[in-house]
């Protein structure tokens, strides 16, 4: 299967681009997000990787051709190292994380990237022979280690990193202040917060989340574009941080603590035997 038949995108208009993997159905299938620059585009998470990300974008006309000798810069941003966000990340030569993931991604961490695939989320094998059982994120060396309030420029906009954890350690959003949107990542979507994975950390979801309700408060956001799901507004994205920090008590920490131990579990389990 080619990469053209694996990727389908809808434009969205001001340099923005929704990309998804057709045939990945699950609902770990991650939004993908390319956003186009005067000097500079990036790709905001980069899905499994099972077809080359860069050929889409190529092979589809998303990406403007270079006005010098060289190649026009295309950065791929990780919202955060889960399977679903990284592993793409391979087919790029520029990549940013957060540089508490940066390590997990250099040594192939399937546990940190809770690789969990199965066969039947997979409609169509991207080729012949595969087999969800033998997939993996492989080792990526970022070349750009991102820290809270860096910005990675675009030339005609600029994108802010926030380092978010909570759902991961690395978790970050990225916000287009000029325009208000914000990239969320895994940070917030239109759905259950999961903060019962290998760090996860819910008092840092709490904090994550109060910062979220700050960014309304002060009219910063009005549009997220997040790591999975439906694109959604400042009201909603208001409702869900408040929810979460609403239900995040006592029994919700200790059910959190005994699901997390039963994840663990699995994913070590299932590691050890794609590795041996």
């Amino acid at each position: 299967m080619s990469a053209l038949e694996w990727f389908a995108h809808k434009p969205l208009g001001d340099g923005i681009f929704w990309i998804q993997e057709r045939f990945y159905e699950s609902g770990n299938r991650a939004n993908i997000w390319l956003v186009r620059g005067s000097q500079q585009d990036v790709v905001i998470d980069a899905g499994l990787g099972l077809r080359s990300l860069p050929d889409y974008l190529r092979d589809a006309g998303l990406l403007p051709p270079a006005e010098g000798p060289g190649p026009r810069p295309l950065l791929a941003v990780a919202t955060h190292v889960h399977f679903d966000h990284s592993g793409g990340l391979q087919h790029f030569e520029e990549v940013a994380v957060h540089s508490a993931e940066a390590a997990a991604l250099l040594r192939g961490d399937n546990y940190e990237a809770v690789t969990w695939l199965w066969e039947r989320e997979v409609a169509r094998p991207p080729r012949p022979g595969w087999r969800a059982r033998q997939f993996r994120v492989p080792p990526v060396r970022p070349t750009r280690l991102l820290q809270e309030g860096d910005v990675i420029s675009l030339g005609d906009r600029q994108l802010t990193v926030m380092h978010m954890p909570g759902h991961s350690r690395g978790s970050i959003c990225l916000h287009d202040k000029d325009r208000k949107i914000l990239f969320s990542g895994d940070v917030v979507y239109d759905g259950s917060m999961i903060d019962w994975l290998p760090y996860s950390r819910v008092s840092d979801y709490v904090a994550s989340c109060q910062r979220l309700m700050e960014l309304v408060d002060r009219g910063l956001v009005e549009k997220v574009l997040p790591g999975h799901f439906n694109i959604f507004g400042a009201e909603r994205l208001y409702r869900l941080a408040s929810n979460y920090i609403a239900q995040a008590g006592v029994c919700h920490r200790v059910s959190t603590c005994a699901m997390r131990s039963l994840a663990s579990i699995a994913l070590r389990i299932t590691n050890s035997r794609v590795t041996s």
